[in-house]
């Protein structure tokens, strides 16, 4: 147990907040760390490096002070905690062994990095005094830090007990400063066993959201005031910072259709005349005088055929200038925060007073041109709305590199933020389902859903295990072709036919969901997927429904994407 006293310290705000010093271990020290900094869920796999950790786990989760989830795999631990950090806007953490463990887990980070989600990677090291030589120790590679920074934000080690304080308390400040992303932290065997007298300290604190340049946000204002159809392009930044109030204001101030790409789906309701897919953007790029590009890389625009050609006036707006100008050229920079850069953007065109006509039914009649042409993608654009409509507006849509799942990313109807999830640019396969894990960790009281193909859940398939040995009550939607289909329709139309490599052998998914104890469904239509849904709701249990699916049509050929 822990032996503290108690003394009070001022933060840079002025808070008083108490803190603790007193004789403990490195895994308390560890722990009282990330409890200090709010984290109530850890995704945590054990292994002999951490042995000190868990022992610290085990007194604080017996207090109620953390839940403690383990994983079949490490790549499902991070998966977990992206999804957790992207639907609750708090740090997901996860515990995972040294070498082999953040190895597995690195799939996860670098879709939590792609996606700038606010994610804490903890890892053991091997024996402190032996790091770097080599010797071939259990677990040991070489220039773990360097590696794993790859996919980080920051990574950094901390090697006596009285030095884990200040190294946790540096990564949360480094993952909420900024750009968000996943950072790393490792602590050595010895260390979390070791016993020192350690001052704890009091958490990070939230960093000030700064709206930029004054002079930058009002040649912007200008620009945007006098333009006569701008069109804001809307990123996952404006997720991330909640700046969706501050976006419909402003949007609604210049009538400009907002166009979200996939990782920005939910900043406006679906239901907003503003609100546009890809899709629309497509329509609006070619006639947009000014656009507004906040809180994305931006990069369709500028690169696809469809896109932007040279010479047209960009605003970009992002909290990470290294993003600023990489992908198109801008005609006015600012770093800022999207919620506040937003907020005073607002402010300024306000000041401009000029009232604009509305662009309602233009816009409402863009959208129900554009919701044809995607039902007539095909057989994945019916099952997919089909799981919209089984849906209340507050579910949480975990999608993948799947067929049903491309389609959602261009044309699904998001109402609510954060209620929808993809891998970002990083793509990878396999992730949808344990991060819809994290999700319903994350929001309970929410239905949370994922949308697999069978070739993407094969890699995870074995977290059916946690579902059940946590009861997430998550619903895990398996389309199912016995192939990796994308992989296998491009052989047939690129390559002859000439097939290899992408036919796959899947289990009886009803035996298999019986087999580890859940709940199994089969949905032969897209009607019967809705009532499947629908049931698995009303359940609220952890559930597997499985989808048979046939060869599809290309939906980028056929939306003219591609």
């Amino acid at each position: 147990m822990i032996q503290t006293q108690r003394r009070t310290a001022v933060s840079e705000n002025g808070a008083v907040q108490a803190v603790a010093s007193g004789r403990m271990t490195g895994g308390q020290a560890l722990v009282a760390s990330l409890l200090a900094n709010g984290v109530d869920t850890l995704f945590a796999l054990p292994g002999v490096q951490l042995d000190g950790a868990f022992d610290a786990l085990h007194e604080a989760q017996s207090q109620s002070q953390i839940r403690v989830i383990h994983p079949r795999h490490e790549q499902a631990a991070a998966y977990m905690a992206d999804g957790y950090a992207r639907t609750t806007d708090k740090v997901g953490a996860c515990l995972v062994v040294p070498g082999p463990g953040l190895l597995n887990a690195t799939a996860a980070l670098s879709t939590a990095y792609a996606c700038n989600s606010p994610v804490l990677c903890v890892t053991g090291q091997i024996q402190s005094d032996l790091i770097e030589f080599g010797r071939g120790l259990l677990h040991e590679i070489p220039n773990q830090l360097g590696m794993i920074r790859s996919v980080t934000k920051s990574a950094e080690r901390a090697t006596t007990p009285p030095e884990i304080p200040g190294l946790v308390r540096r990564a949360f400040t480094e993952i909420r400063t900024g750009r968000e992303r996943p950072v790393e932290i490792e602590i050595p065997p010895d260390t979390l066993f070791a016993e020192a007298d350690v001052e704890l300290l009091a958490p990070a604190e939230a960093p000030a959201r700064f709206a930029g340049d004054v002079e930058a946000l009002e040649r912007a204002a200008q620009l945007l005031a006098q333009a006569k159809t701008p069109l804001i392009w809307s990123g996952g930044g404006v997720l991330g910072s909640g700046a969706w109030g501050e976006l419909r204001r402003l949007a609604a101030l210049l009538q400009a259709p907002v166009v979200m790409t996939a990782n920005g789906k939910g900043a406006l309701s679906d239901r907003d005349p503003l609100a546009q897919s890809i899709l629309g953007g497509m329509e609006l790029l070619p006639t947009a005088d000014v656009i507004l590009a906040v809180g994305t890389r931006f990069v369709d625009p500028a690169t696809a055929k469809w896109g932007l050609g040279p010479g047209r006036s960009v605003i970009q707006l992002d909290i990470d200038p290294a993003e600023i100008g990489r992908n198109y050229p801008v005609t006015v920079a600012i770093e800022a925060d999207a919620r506040a850069g937003l907020a005073a953007l607002a402010v300024l065109i306000e000041g401009h007073g000029r009232e604009r006509p509305s662009r309602t039914a233009e816009l409402q009649e863009l959208k129900r041109q554009v919701a044809v042409r995607a039902r007539n993608t095909g057989p994945q654009a019916e099952y997919a709305l089909a799981i919209r409509e089984a849906l209340p507006d507050e579910a949480i849509v975990v999608s993948e590199m799947t067929q049903v799942g491309y389609w959602a990313n261009l044309a699904f109807p998001v109402y609510e933020p954060r209620t929808y999830l993809t891998p970002g640019y990083q793509g990878t396969l396999g992730y949808g389902f344990p991060t819809s894990l994290g999700a319903k960790v994350g929001c309970p009281d929410r239905p949370v859903v994922s949308i697999n193909g069978d070739g993407g859940f094969g890699f995870c398939l074995n977290e059916l295990s946690t579902m059940v040995r946590h009861d997430i009550a998550a619903i895990a939607i398996v389309f199912t072709d016995d192939a990796f289909g994308n992989v296998k329709r491009i052989q047939q139309e690129q390559f002859g036919g000439r097939i290899i490599a992408s036919d796959l052998l899947n289990p009886d998914f009803g035996k298999l969901a019986e087999a580890f104890g859940l709940t199994g469904r089969c949905a032969e239509s897209p009607a019967r997927l809705r009532s499947a849904i629908e049931e698995s709701v009303h359940a609220d249990e952890p559930t597997l429904i499985s989808v048979p699916l046939g060869p599809v049509p290309n939906p980028w050929t056929k939306l003219g994407l591609r």
